[in-house]
């Protein structure tokens, strides 16, 4: 076994802080340029929101494992992997199982019955205002708890680069990253965020790559010989289901919770949903899924080495202690293996993922509010003028900027990785119950989908709030407190069926004369294209 790091690496990551900064610094300068570019070109709500419809389904799919390959599954799966092992694969297993669900039930259909957001897919066939301002509440509901992960992923990731491990300056560095995405999103708006996503998924597969062959090759390209490593740095229970959800019965349904939330969410979530608009048509739609599955796949078996790599040659006990905790075992790691060149590459790369996904993130919080209750709820679809949209849209994203920001500081210290599993959840019992039944099934109304919607959103997140993930336990949000109520800290087994079986009560306890002829209408576009452009054409 290669010698581990000395505690905390902080003494080689301080020393090479200006290396790491520097290199950061340029792909922040390339990137601005190129959203500077694409800004020329955004002057429509369409434009600003969708692209212009204007990439292919490859480019998109690119964009998608882009926006998909966040934080979590970067810093946050190596890291629970390096810790945890075989229970720690199981979020990458989760994640990209997910795509499957999209791909099958959700991307084509949704591309052809819609404009920008989930809102005008539910309005089709309902009444319009209740239906938008509840898409538009649970959209950024669920943006909030993933802009949370990002932005504790950055605030750890900063901690490892410069060594910086008191809070005050940890919380300054977020908010640079939060002011960056602002910018990103106000100047270049969804084209110049989605050559942003492209750069970002390309410098992360890349990087994964050179990482994952350099350690395979430490061990004679034998994985065997990798696991091996392993298991003398951690133990055997790293080769074995149980380590971190095998304990007790509770932990085991919080293990079956976990993974129904990953599965069902992907679906659901808001941000994925709108890169399925940015493609001319529903045959791109779907060619960028398949894309995108093929490059997360890929992605994902690097993690397995990744993982494994930082717990063989770093050590759990290391990166635990380190500043940014489990979410440093992918930058120690790469300082292990190729000195600081190496981690300023890496950590440069990480930082360019939390960039874009935030940016992703921030622009589907924004144009859900300007699209769905300003110009539709308030101004009742009466916009005179499409740049006024645009204008609440920008405010809108400074506005979730702030917001995202501050939530960052407090979730600092946090598994990004079980941040984002949070997010999953409330977007497979808000979102994904609604979506399906609108799509399939003809009785589903405005007062199901309402009930669907805000019963799912308040159930999760009341679940979540009185969770050992907030409070209760050592690794929870606030260790100091115990108000936990609710034995599992991923509330997806509950909430979600909880999520369809009001849908279903809601629908069937009251009747909608003039929807059933919508939904023959939906039907028809949603399985055809037929009309779809209508729907996209201003």
């Amino acid at each position: 076994m290669i010698n581990a790091l000395p505690p905390l690496a902080q003494s080689d990551t301080a020393d090479h802080s200006v290396l790491n900064i520097s290199i950061f610094a340029l792909f922040v300068a390339v990137t601005l340029v190129i959203v500077f570019r694409a800004s020329r070109n955004t002057k429509t709500a369409s434009d600003y929101y969708a692209a212009g419809h204007a990439f292919t389904g490859p480019q998109n799919g690119v964009a998608i494992a882009g926006d998909y390959l966040s934080a979590a599954s970067f810093l946050g799966i190596a890291g629970a992997i390096a810790v945890y092992g075989y229970d720690g694969f199981l979020y990458s297993i989760g994640f990209l199982v997910a795509w499957l669900v999209a791909l099958l039930l959700v991307a084509e259909l949704l591309r052809n019955t819609g404009r920008y957001t989930m809102g005008d897919v539910l309005s089709f066939r309902m009444k319009e205002r209740p239906v938008r301002t509840a898409a538009s509440i649970s959209t950024l509901a669920v943006t909030f708890f993933y802009l949370l992960a990002q932005m504790a992923g950055a605030g750890g990731l900063i901690a490892l680069l410069l060594g910086i491990t008191n809070k005050a300056g940890q919380a300054a560095v977020i908010a640079v990253v939060g002011a960056l995405m602002i910018l990103y999103v106000l100047v270049g708006g969804m084209r110049g965020t989605t050559w942003v996503q492209i750069i970002k998924a390309a410098l992360l597969i890349a990087g994964a790559f050179v990482m994952t062959v350099w350690v395979l090759g430490l061990y004679g390209f034998n994985l065997s010989g990798l696991l091996g490593a392993a298991a003398d740095a951690a133990g055997d229970k790293v080769l074995n289901p149980g380590a971190q959800y095998g304990k007790t019965g509770t932990s085991r349904l919080d293990f079956v919770s976990l993974g129904i939330a990953l599965v069902l969410g992907t679906a659901g979530l808001p941000h994925v949903l709108m890169r399925f608009y940015t493609v001319p048509t529903a045959k791109e739609a779907r060619r960028s899924v398949v894309w995108a599955i093929w490059l997360i796949g890929l992605f994902y078996l690097f993690t397995l080495v990744l993982g494994y790599g930082a717990g063989a040659l770093v050590g759990p006990d290391v990166i635990k202690e380190a500043p940014g905790g489990v979410n440093s075992a992918a930058p120690l790691l790469a300082l292990q293996i190729g000195g600081p060149l190496l981690l300023g590459f890496i950590s440069a790369v990480a930082f360019a993922t939390i960039l874009a996904v935030v940016a992703g993130l921030t622009i589907t919080a924004s144009a859900s509010f300007a699209h769905d209750i300003y110009a539709n709820v308030i101004k009742k679809g009466e916009v005179d003028d499409k740049t006024q949209e645009v204008r609440v849209a920008r405010i809108t994203a400074v506005v979730i900027g702030v917001v995202s920001i501050l939530g960052g500081i407090a979730a600092n210290g946090q598994n990004v990785a079980f941040l984002v599993a949070l997010a999953f959840a409330v977007a497979a019992s808000a979102n994904l119950p609604t979506l399906l039944y609108s799509l399939f099934w003809k009785r589903f109304n405005t007062n199901g989908a309402l009930w669907s919607i805000y019963g799912g959103l308040a159930v999760t997140i009341v679940l979540i709030v009185f969770s050992p993930a907030v409070s209760g336990a050592e690794d929870a949000m606030f260790p100091s407190l115990d108000f936990a109520l609710f034995p599992l800290k991923n509330p997806g087994l509950v909430s979600i069926p909880l999520s369809f079986l009001l849908g279903y009560l809601g629908s069937v306890l009251s009747k909608d004369a003039n929807n059933e002829a919508k939904y023959a209408e939906m039907e028809v576009r949603s399985l055809t294209g037929a009309g779809s452009e209508k729907a996209i054409s201003h």
